[in-house]
């Protein structure tokens, strides 16, 4: 093993604030890593410098590096819309740094048209598209722009046909919604608020509803909703393919969702589906409002709701609810309903009749992923996006009158990744609930009896880890390693019943779940401790935290990607409190009981002999604050007996960029070969 020479991590100040929450004495030493300044800033330079001491010499890196540059310097294809038959849809070239927004008409199949590439404004790679909408006609797009990851979008709007992009620029736009008028002279939007025009602190809530008229200052936009309302509601807005209707959507949490309607000329928004302790999704067409929906079906059902009398009694089921799938997404498109769903975390396709009565399903060739349906009433064209762990992301085309296949449009493949195997396997967790669990590599017929394994999971938020191409991940895999997804509770691979047993009090479940898998790749010979690694990201860096200190001996080396770890004061930065309702908020003694339990910063022991930790975060990031990630690695160092040379705790927080989203290509790969010398220097030889 590759043995690098250090003198430890650089020393971190402790500095003990006491305080008692809900009668219980909390200790934190590193309080002040929560701030900003010259102090964090010199140890922030202080725990890169030793970062880079200890992995900088790995003789995998460069190597990973190579590859990575060419694996990731490739054709991707991304999400997709259509309007009167033009295709809209994201596509990032070999060897660009971002995604840039094309069209291209969905019947002829003709030339595509360059619309928005972000190199064009900043060759530097650090703009990045962040979200579009495409007007009912079109002919105009409205588009949100930001820098260095930060999420904060600016609106501009640009003319389809003629490339002109137009004067309206409108900042505070993160994760817009947007509805266009009828006759696309203005659109319905949302915005966040200015600094300083609520108190500090609440600039990341308030997003509130406004209407536009193009060539307006935006600042004297009228508000339309949101003035009063609770600071944490999400809002997301449609309209009636005639103009008669808007539909707002009020988001609370992942759980929760409540619809209204506003007839054309009308101010007043009326009750559709509120007050539900459910999901709803709403789409209209034909002067009927289709839901997608949990309530009374932890499956998922289609119901059409008459807006002459929305009344629930009179809620037609269009697509029931399925014990063999979780539908996920549908669609109007031509004169039939796309639906996808979930098999055993893998999507399925159908093709619904409007009343109901008939549907068949669409043969996807292999088990993967839909991540986007694209269609509009009256078109008999579809497109649909579809990946799996061999395939990359490509855009289909589906007949929807034969429900033929073709391929419309394709990224390149990672030589090698095809020949990857795939198996789905099934293990019991702590209480005995099946699990899945995806496991990828090399035809292992004459692979040792314990590899090198990447564990990996997520376990919230009712998002489902399902087949997704990952080239990132091939140079793991070309050299003999594993990659272990496992689906765990608090997504939505079987359900909101399956959400739901992995949220608030009922977080320790994915925990469980988690180390459950570990064990099994251990008892059924996959790998073994020493050659077992986990990794997670965000939600995933909470689950990799709470494993590796509830259970520090079950791996070697854990990576901990822009985590939450202080859940006692998690909700207190950035966007965080929108996230009480799937964990629970400290403030409540009932849930900061639950939350203390586990919460990884909270459960750090001295002496005790933790697996090697590459913990990473970064600088602009809006979602998940860095401090997090600080505070850990130094409340680690300083307690852990195994930060030795062989075994360190280790820091690294990105410049210029974000959670992820918007990151360049350049960034990944450097991560990416970060993360993969640091995993194959700990776990042996790939």
């Amino acid at each position: 093993m590759f043995r690098p020479r250090h003198s430890g991590p650089p020393a971190t100040r402790r500095e003990e604030v006491v305080e008692e929450i809900h009668g219980t004495r909390i200790v934190d030493p590193y309080r002040w890593l929560e701030g900003e300044g010259k102090e964090v800033d010199r140890w922030t330079a202080e725990q890169n410098a030793y970062t880079e001491t200890v992995l900088g010499p790995l003789p995998e890196r460069a190597a990973f590096r190579q590859e990575l540059e060419r694996l990731l310097n490739a054709d991707t294809v991304g999400s997709v819309v259509v309007r009167r038959s033009r295709a809209f849809y994201t596509f990032r070239a070999a060897g660009q740094d971002q995604p840039a927004l094309w069209m291209r008409d969905l019947a002829s199949g003709g030339a595509a048209r360059l619309l928005v590439d972000p190199g064009r404004d900043d060759p530097s790679g650090m703009v990045s598209l962040d979200w579009w909408h495409a007007s009912p006609s079109g002919g105009l797009v409205a588009f949100g722009l930001s820098r260095a990851g930060d999420e904060w979008s600016v609106l501009q709007v640009m003319r389809v046909d003629t490339g002109e992009r137009l004067a309206d620029h409108i900042p505070r736009t993160r994760y817009a919604s947007l509805a266009w008028d009828l006759d696309e002279a203005g659109f319905l939007y949302t915005r966040y608020p200015l600094p300083g025009t609520v108190p500090r602190g609440e600039e990341n809530y308030h997003r509130h509803v406004f209407h536009h008229r193009l060539g307006d200052d935006w600042s004297d936009d009228d508000l339309v909703y949101g003035e009063g309302q609770p600071r944490e509601e999400m809002y997301e807005l449609a309209r009636s393919e005639d103009g008669a209707y808007l539909v707002l959507t009020v988001h609370h949490g992942w759980s929760r969702a409540d619809v209204y309607v506003r007839r054309e000329g009308e101010e007043v928004f009326s009750p559709v589906a509120v007050g539900k302790d459910a999901v709803f999704l709403p789409e209209m067409a034909g002067g009927r409002l289709y839901l997608l929906t949990n309530y009374q079906a932890p499956c998922y059902r289609v119901v059409a709701v008459d807006l002459a009398d929305p009344r629930e009694e009179n809620w037609e089921v269009i697509v029931p609810e399925r014990a063999d799938l979780v539908l996920q997404e549908f669609r109007l498109a031509g004169e039939t309903l796309l639906v996808t769903g979930l098999r055993d975390a893998a999507s399925r396709l159908l093709v619904c009749a409007m009343d109901g009565r008939a549907s068949a399903e669409v043969d996807l060739g292999s088990a993967g992923t839909i991540s986007g349906l694209a269609g509009e009433p009256g078109n008999p064209l579809a497109l649909f996006r579809f990946e799996s762990y061999t395939l990359p992301p490509a855009l289909y085309r589906l007949e929807l009158r034969t429900r033929t296949v073709d391929r419309w449009l394709a990224g390149t493949t990672a030589p090698g990744m095809e020949a990857l195997e795939v198996e789905q396997l099934f293990y019991r967790s702590a209480d005995g609930t099946s699990i899945p669990l995806f496991l990828i590599g090399r035809t292992r017929a004459d692979a040792p009896t314990a590899q090198p394994t990447i564990l990996t999971g997520y376990g919230g938020f009712n998002i489902s880890l399902t087949p997704l191409y990952s080239p990132s991940m091939y140079p793991w895999l070309a050299r003999g390693g594993l990659l272990a997804v496992a689906c765990l509770r608090g997504g939505s691979e079987y359900g909101e019943a399956w959400h739901r047993a992995g949220m608030r009090e009922n977080k320790q479940n994915v925990f469980d779940d988690f180390l459950a898998a570990a064990e099994f790749l251990i008892e059924q010979g996959f790998t073994d401790r020493r050659r077992l690694g986990i990794l997670g990201r965000s939600n995933g860096g909470l689950l990799t935290g709470a494993a590796l200190t509830q259970r520090p001996a079950m791996c070697r080396a854990a990576v901990v990607g822009v985590p939450l770890l202080d859940m006692l004061r998690y909700h207190r930065f950035l966007i965080a409190s929108l996230w009480v309702d799937e964990y629970g908020s400290p403030d409540d003694p009932k849930a900061f009981a639950w939350l203390q339990a586990y919460s990884p910063y909270h459960r750090v022991r001295p002496g005790v002999e933790y697996p090697a930790v590459y913990l990473h975060t970064a600088a602009s990031d809006t979602r998940v604050h860095p401090c997090h990630a600080r505070k850990m690695a130094a409340l680690l160092q300083h307690a852990t007996r195994s930060d030795s040379p062989d075994r360190p705790v280790l820091l690294r927080v990105e410049t210029l960029a974000g959670h992820g989203a918007g990151k360049p290509v350049s960034k990944v790969v450097d991560e990416q070969a970060e993360t993969l010398a640091f995993l194959a220097w700990q776990l042996g030889s790939v």
